[in-house]
């Protein structure tokens, strides 16, 4: 096997293992602490941390993967998120709002660094060029990782459920440090190091591409986390009576589904463009489509229909287009960014990741208490909206180069 592709693989093997426990850890997290007594709003603050240092991690993490190395800076994750899964083991009159938040904030940092890391060494062990070859590889990356993160609710329901709150914590922190183990004897050193040590300065993009994708990014997911973080899943808990276990498995699915349309992005795509690889256009025209589904939802749970069948109905349309965005706008990152400078571009745009995801963790909790889940869902319907304008700044992408034509 090609050296580039088995360390691809071997990448892409760690990141699987580590969003198995990311997904396993939220959703033990919201589900025990809803437990607890907790309200959706103080639940929605346990991830503040999660999320805000999410955003200083991109900032700082892809200008660091380039001075030391993107397979360092993915075990550095590794080695925090065990340490953060240990953390929780703690006895209950340990677990503090402020005690969890903590916690929480090595998890977001650990998550992002790891992220990142994965993301940027796919423009590296690719090469040069062959952008279908690109978007295949990034939308399997992402694709399957979003798979496993759903199988990463289910597994942390199910723990929960069987054997506890805490054993479940120590098996999952178990698991990821043999894979930190593993990963780290099988993967060379220095990948996607910069020969020359980049100044701080230069993560914030200079390309309008690049700003504009990660300005519509903050919107996006902020349009998905301002719903499903919180409300959806109190409310099949608290409203609908579901399990621990069926409202894992119910999110599991949808992410395990979600996860599969994204990896098979670029056929569904490519359908549609004639082999060309996607643009602006192709942003501008998913975005547009996935604005009907939260207020299509919102206004069905308005008129008394019944709210299982509208939700289930729901999150699939749902999710089939939000993959498709996503995948659209991973891919676009990668093929706007100078493949020297790859790793600060990805962390810069996953820094507005993450601050999107932050924005809607807090309204998502504030607006479920405030108004309800149609609330939620109408705050994710504005911000699809917000996310549209934005990407009618995006420019198309060369077929031979991977390069936006503007630049």
């Amino acid at each position: 096997m090609d050296t580039a592709i088995r360390n691809y693989f071997i990448v892409t093997g760690g990141y699987w293992a580590f969003t198995i426990t990311d997904g396993a850890i939220r959703m033990l997290v919201v589900l025990y602490f809803h437990m607890l007594g907790y309200s959706p709003f103080e639940v929605a603050m346990l991830f503040l941390f999660y999320e805000f240092f999410g955003i200083v991690t991109n900032l700082v993490g892809g200008w660091l993967g380039a001075r030391i190395g993107l397979n360092l800076t993915m075990h550095i994750g590794m080695g925090m998120q065990v340490i953060a899964l240990l953390m929780l083991t703690v006895p209950d009159i340990w677990l503090t709002v402020p005690y969890v938040m903590l916690a929480q904030a090595l998890s977001g940092i650990a998550k992002d660094l790891n992220k990142m890391s994965a993301k940027a060494s796919v423009k590296m062990l690719t090469g040069r060029g062959g952008e279908s070859r690109l978007f295949k590889y990034v939308a399997l990356l992402t694709g399957s990782k979003n798979a496993l993160k759903g199988g990463g609710f289910f597994v942390g329901a199910a723990l929960l459920q069987s054997i506890g709150f805490r054993g479940a914590l120590v098996v999952l922190a178990a698991m990821l440090f043999l894979v930190l183990v593993t990963t780290a004897l099988m993967l060379p050193s220095g990948v996607g190091k910069m020969k020359s040590k980049p100044k701080f300065t230069q993560v914030f993009s200079n390309k309008p591409a690049i700003n504009w994708l990660s300005a519509a990014r903050f919107f996006l997911f902020g349009s998905r986390d301002v719903w499903f973080v919180v409300g959806l899943p109190v409310f099949l808990s608290g409203v609908l009576e579901w399990s621990h276990t069926q409202v894992g498995g119910f999110l599991a699915v949808w992410v395990i589904g979600y996860g599969f349309v994204q990896a098979s992005a670029p056929r569904l795509i490519r359908q549609g463009h004639k082999g060309r690889p996607p643009g602006g256009g192709t942003a501008r025209f998913w975005v547009l489509v996935l604005a009907l589904f939260p207020a299509g939802i919102a206004v069905a749970l308005g008129q008394g229909l019944d709210p299982a069948a509208v939700l289930i109905v729901g999150l699939i349309l749902f999710g089939v287009v939000f993959a498709i965005n996503s995948a659209v706008h991973s891919y676009l990152i990668l093929a706007y960014s100078d493949f020297d400078k790859v790793s600060m571009n990805v962390g810069f745009y996953y820094m507005a990741n993450a601050g999107g995801r932050l924005a809607g963790t807090v309204l998502s909790g504030w607006a479920y208490q405030a108004y309800g889940l149609e609330g939620c869902l109408w705050w994710s319907a504005g911000f699809v909206v917000a996310a549209a304008l934005l990407s009618f700044r995006l420019p198309e992408v060369s077929a031979e180069r991977g390069e936006s034509a503007s630049a």
